[in-house]
């Protein structure tokens, strides 16, 4: 009887990733580090040397060479176009994990974030005393690379309004879905995700409304493992209670984290459920040009970037232009643009550009992140644009919608 193996451990797990890269260098130029420092420690080749040389002990995680990991932006662009498959969102999940997060992570800014009534609560002071008329002399302030700098910044001018969630009375028989309003996004985008539940019913899908909660993706990125387990461990219990045959959320960055927390789940994006029934939809012409920008998990981890084109092409007249990518990311990355925001503050500000040579009338965008980071950096030089989450705009050209 043959005996089974041990698990690996995390030091080996990381050191067996590690040799699955070929050092190709193919990943290089759709590093947006790499084109933001020219450095090959600033590379995802530069980061999987660095990830095994601390696996094996050949080195130790001085601040210095953390510095380069905790700049990753886990795009994944560089994933994507890996000729030997390497798993590299799972090598710098586990390298974060061997380490240890930043210690000087802004952890009370962060819980602040992941608990939505805290963040709604926050939400309703900040507009009652007229924060945004004031938040720029108050940004002023503190000093250029603050956390909490970067979170005013990004602080909506309006807060975000009440939506009610209506109870689905769809005819029984059709899929069941359950959608994830996960944290920031239950809030500042609680009118998208009430209209993802409007485009999915329109479709022919039964929707059911999870509890809002953080699903642990700033956590897990972070190498706060003790954190995102037990997030994890709450999404399991939330999902096996919801009934429902498949999970969608409106929020991108949160997928991978909910497929890793539920393996062998269908844990999608509406956008990919809806080009599935696109035939049941129709839309009312709108003679607008909109700029898309697709963030980078829509593209490497939702993949629904293509499924999303044709859905906004099915409106009649739009002038649908797509905001140019790799190796462009915005910088907003999850915590990135609280945690290095002048590093943040270059990459958006050169998306920016990419999307003002559009000339758009309209910013379309599904994480609410991005929207928030790339708002805070829009100007009066032509570069100031309407914003809004892809599916808003779905529903409110949808015809016969409530």
């Amino acid at each position: 009887m043959a005996l089974e193996k041990p698990p690996l451990t995390r030091k080996q797990t990381i050191a067996a990733l590690a040799d699955q890269c070929v050092q190709c260098g193919l990943c290089l130029p759709t590093c947006p580090t790499y084109g933001l420092d020219g450095n090959e420690v600033e590379s995802p080749r530069g980061r999987i040397a660095i990830a095994a040389a601390l696996a094996r002990g050949d080195a130790e995680p001085t601040a210095a060479l953390r510095t380069h990991l905790d700049h990753c932006l886990g795009c994944l662009n560089c994933q994507r176009v890996c000729p030997a498959n390497v798993k590299y969102d799972e090598l710098l999940v586990e390298t974060r994990a061997l380490i240890g997060p930043m210690p000087n992570r802004p952890r009370e800014l962060l819980a602040l974030l992941r608990q939505p009534t805290l963040l709604r609560l926050a939400s309703r002071v900040a507009s009652a005393t007229g924060l945004a008329r004031w938040k720029a002399r108050l940004s002023a302030r503190l000093p250029a690379n603050s956390a909490w700098r970067a979170a005013l910044d990004t602080l909506p001018e309006r807060s975000a309004p009440d939506v009610s969630m209506h109870e689905d009375k769809s005819p029984a028989g059709q899929p069941v879905v359950a959608l994830f309003p996960g944290c920031v996004a239950s809030v500042e985008d609680a009118a998208a995700e009430a209209d993802a539940m409007t485009l999915l019913r329109a479709a022919g899908y039964h929707v059911t409304r999870l509890p809002a909660f953080c699903c642990g993706a700033m956590d897990l990125h972070a190498g706060e493992m003790a954190t995102a387990d037990r997030l994890a461990e709450r999404v399991r219990e939330t999902w096996q209670a919801s009934g429902a045959q498949q999970l969608a959320s409106i929020t991108p960055g949160c997928l991978g984290t909910l497929r890793r927390a539920l393996p062998g789940v269908p844990v999608v994006d509406p956008v990919t459920l809806l080009a599935a029934r696109a035939e049941q939809l129709r839309f009312r012409p709108l003679a607008r040009r909109v700029a898309l920008h697709l963030p980078c998990t829509q593209v490497n981890v939702a993949r629904s970037d293509a499924a999303l084109q044709a859905l906004l092409r099915r409106i009649p007249e739009l002038d649908l232009q797509v905001a140019p990518r790799a190796p462009y990311c915005c910088g907003a990355a999850g915590s990135h643009m609280l945690e290095f925001p002048e590093r943040a503050a270059r990459l958006r500000d050169a998306t920016l550009g990419q999307i003002a040579t559009l000339a758009p009338q309209q910013l379309l965008s599904s994480n609410i992140g991005c929207r928030l980071h790339l708002a805070a950096g829009m100007d009066g030089d032509g570069r100031r644009w309407p914003h809004m989450h892809p599916l808003t705009l779905l529903a409110q050209q949808l015809e016969d919608s409530p």
